[in-house]
This record gives structure tokens, sequence and C-alpha cells, in this order.
């Protein structure tokens, strides 16, 4: 799946295309797109193919195609303090991005049959929180991963306002996938070929929305233990805060305040986005027309005014243009102003980087 925009030079012109092509439409989806970078979720000798817009598998490592991580990021409706649930979670760059949206105090579970894909989903979420610095951008609802098939999942766990599927769902498997589901809770998952939103309006009400077309690998099918048990899955429960992790979040938010305030007062007129360095594209194609009057061609070839130009007034012409145009120079790294806040505090250094979440930068 995927291919329907074209390839990124990195992850913003990625997101710019998809927005371009209407995949991403609002801002709190390409804010949590932008802010995860997509090639960290790769293998390092993968990496070149991060950014297009396709789905890569390696042994049992998968990640579906942007597109379709848009469809659904924008088909769940997310909003802070929420409960999600990703079955078939991978690699964790979707709840990664979900966890941006819910906020310290939503639900973020995940459950992957393949525990190989587990220990890597770990790995890309302990480095996420260490190095990125969107981390300190947003208050973040931290994924909890468990290992098992996600059609032996306990019956008597919690349902949750938002629930997806990343492996195709057999209709005999739709009611099972409905229950997971609170009222008033949203469903997104691959069924007879459709990627379909399904939104729990009473007890046993429900409304159907057809997506798009897709392809998906068919949901596995539980093998049974020896003693022919199911092996049920127990989700992690659901984590109640302590006090000095609750003063943790108030205090970074008072911060967060303060930022803002500082950056409205010497601004005039709030927060504006940092202008983002575009690479200049300069492309010179040889234009070429048939033209066909009837069914006889009447010529074959037009010319471009620029193929008669000699290399010498080509190159002269580049230079000219090379001399109007101001060099283009990348922006500075942008400062990371809550850590800095943070670190002139007068606190005792342990203190400043619990606050910190022991980050590394």
């Amino acid at each position: 799946m995927g291919g329907a925009v074209s390839a990124g030079e990195d992850n913003d012109e990625l997101i710019d295309n998809l927005k371009e092509a209407q995949y991403i439409r609002t801002e709190l989806v390409e804010q949590a797109f932008r802010a995860v970078d997509r090639a960290d979720y790769y293998l390092e000798e993968f990496k070149e193919n991060a950014y297009k817009d396709l789905a890569w598998k390696h042994g049992n490592i998968h990640l579906s195609a942007p597109c379709i991580y848009s469809e659904v990021m924008e088909a769940l409706d997310l909003q802070p303090g929420l409960s999600f649930l990703n079955l078939g979670s991978g690699t964790g760059y979707l709840s990664s991005m979900v966890g941006l949206i819910l906020g310290p105090f939503g639900v973020n579970h995940g459950v992957e049959l393949h525990s190989d894909v587990i220990e890597y989903a770990k790995q890309k979420l302990d480095f996420f929180i260490r190095t990125s610095d969107s981390f300190d951008k947003f208050d973040f609802c931290e994924p909890s991963f468990v290992t098992g098939n996600c059609l032996e999942i306990s019956p008597d766990c919690s349902q949750y306002d938002r629930v997806y599927c990343g492996a195709g769902v057999q209709k005999e498997h739709e009611e099972y996938m409905k229950n997971l589901l609170k009222v008033g809770g949203i469903l997104v998952m691959p069924l007879e070929e459709k990627l379909t939103k399904i939104t729990r309006t009473g007890p046993s009400a429900w409304e159907t929305k057809k997506i798009l077309a897709v392809s998906f690998a068919p949901l596995i099918q539980p093998c049974h233990s020896e003693s022919g048990k199911s092996r049920l899955v127990q989700l992690p429960p659901v984590a109640v805060r302590s006090l000095q992790d609750l003063a943790r979040i108030a205090i970074r938010g008072t911060i967060k305040k303060v930022i803002h305030q500082e950056t409205v007062n010497k601004s005039g007129n709030g927060l504006k986005n940092t202008p983002r360095f575009k690479r200049r594209r300069v492309r010179r194609r040889r234009m070429e027309t048939i033209v066909f009057l009837d069914k006889e061609v009447f010529a074959s070839r037009i010319s471009n005014p620029s193929d008669d130009n000699s290399c010498e007034d080509l190159e002269e012409e580049r230079r000219e243009e090379e001399e109007k145009t101001p060099p283009e120079t990348k922006p500075d790294p942008p400062v990371n102003f809550l850590r800095q806040k943070v670190l002139s505090l007068p606190l005792p250094d342990p203190l400043k980087y619990y606050l910190l979440y022991y980050r590394e930068k």
C-alpha cells in the first residue's frame, strides 16, 4: 500500500506532501506527524526509503505507508485524555504520535504478536523520549506494550475510547473488535479490503463508514496451547500517577505558559512558526510536443527555446541567476526553551533532571 503522494527529502517535506494531497487535514494530526520522525523507526540500512509513501517490512518489523497512517489518525478523532488501544502495535510509531495528542492523562496501550518487535518498539520509544526535542513541546502519554495475539484479549479487560487494528480483520471477528469500544468510541480497522471507521453510538448501535480501499495482511489466528485453552492477553492496568509525577506535570505546564507569555510579549502577536528550510529545486526539462491533425502527425517536435542556446549561454544564464538569488542558509537548530528555563531554576540538579525526565538534551 502507498504511493499516493510523492516522496519527501525529509520528514517535513513528506508531511507537506500528505497535506497537499489532503491525507492530513487537521492541525493536531499535522503537529504529531511533524514531531515524530518516521526515519527513526527504520533500520539504519533502510532509512533512505523512510520518506517515501510506501509500506516497509523487514522480518517481523512492519510500517504502513504514511498515507494510511494519516487516514487512520484523522479517522480516530483523537483528543487529550482519551484511552487508546493499538492492536498490532508494531514499531510503536503510530502509538508515539497518538501519545502526543492524548497527553499525560490519557491511556496508550498496544498489543503485538512478536516479542522481538516489542523489544524494537521499546528501544525506539526510549530513543524518542531521551533525544527528541518534540518530547518537551508536548505532554506525552507514554505507550505500554504487551506481547500476545489481539484476538485473545481477556474478556474482563477495560473498554477503550479509540481502537485501531493494523491487520486485516475477517468478518467473523468484527463483533469481537466492536466489543472493545466504549459507547461513543471509535474503531478503525481494515475490514473486507476497506479501511473502515465504526462509531459506537449506543450499547448496541453503530455507525459505519468506509474510508478507502486497502490491502492488509490478515490477522493471525490464535494458536491454542496443548491443553486446548487459549492464552489470554492481559492488558496493562490503568496507571495511577503518583503525587510526585503530577507535580512534575504541573510544573512543566506552568513553565511552558511562562515561556509562551514571554514570547507573546516579545513578538506582540503570539507564537509564530519558524519558517522551515526548503531546498530550492531547479529543473530544466526539454519540452517536446506532438501535434495531431485528424489521424496524422502534423509535427513531431516543437523545441523548447532553451534548446537553441549553446552550452555557454546556459552556463552564463545559470551564473546570473545565482548572483541574483541570495544564498539559502539553514536556520539555526531549534532552541529547547523549556530545558533552558528548567536548568536556570535555583533548584538542586537532581530535581532539575527529574523535571526533564533525565533526558540527554
